[in-house]
């Protein structure tokens, strides 16, 4: 397995697809995503769909700047916190500390992500082989930059998306083992991720912003495409 792309599913955890010389390689789901990336030691990058690198203050401008490329899709990213909000106790804390920070209270919504969230980030700071991707990014990116018209949990939405990912050589079966459990557009995410590992890979991937904001610890808060 050369590359991972992963995506978060809820309950069962997260979902990888692995990529050979760009081609499907196999799925794996845990419920720990270390655990997951551990699994699949010889991929040489693993791009996760969840933001990595935090600001100290204000918004992201990787964030501001997906919300623009994506247009009529820009919905599906969200504004994240500054740093501090997530190591708040819980939601009113970290909605107040949002509000002192960007002028803005964070949303549950948002906030729901935070132990996926802390949970990638710790990756992320242990395994310089993480990266992140948005999947809307990757897939704008992959359908050359032209925008998606339907969403990805649409039945047009998934076959747009299954049909780019197929063009580019990566045909996920009928049959996908581990993550024939997993719904649809969690997989679909985690193979356009797997995407964006293939090109990180290989030095062609894109990111934005072109220079990136530095969080607290100096490591780079930017979206890979």
């Amino acid at each position: 397995m050369d590359v991972l792309g992963i995506d978060a599913c809820g309950k069962l955890g997260w979902v990888g697809i692995g990529l050979t010389d760009g081609a499907y390689a196999g799925s794996l789901v845990d419920v720990r995503l270390d655990a997951l990336i551990a699994r699949a030691a010889t991929a040489r990058v693993v791009a996760v769909d969840m933001p990595l690198g935090l600001v100290a203050n204000g918004w992201r401008a990787a964030d501001l700047a997906a919300k623009a490329l994506l247009g009529k899709r820009r919905n599906s990213v969200f504004l994240i916190a500054p740093e501090p909000a997530w190591r708040e106790r819980d939601h009113p804390a970290a909605a107040d500390r949002c509000q002192e920070l960007t002028g803005h209270r964070l949303s549950r919504q948002a906030w729901a992500l935070a132990p996926k969230l802390l949970e990638a980030r710790a990756c992320w700071a242990a395994d310089d082989r993480v990266h992140e991707i948005h999947p809307e990014v990757s897939f704008h990116a992959l359908a050359g930059g032209v925008p998606l018209t339907h969403a990805k949990k649409t039945w047009r939405g998934q076959h747009l998306r299954r049909s780019l990912l197929a063009e580019a050589g990566i045909v996920l079966p009928d049959t996908l083992g581990e993550a024939d459990r997993v719904p649809p557009d969690d997989v679909l995410d985690a193979a356009v991720a797997a995407w964006s590992a293939h090109r990180i890979a290989r030095g062609t991937a894109g990111r934005i912003p072109e220079t990136p904001q530095l969080d607290p610890e100096g490591r780079p808060a930017e979206i890979h495409f």
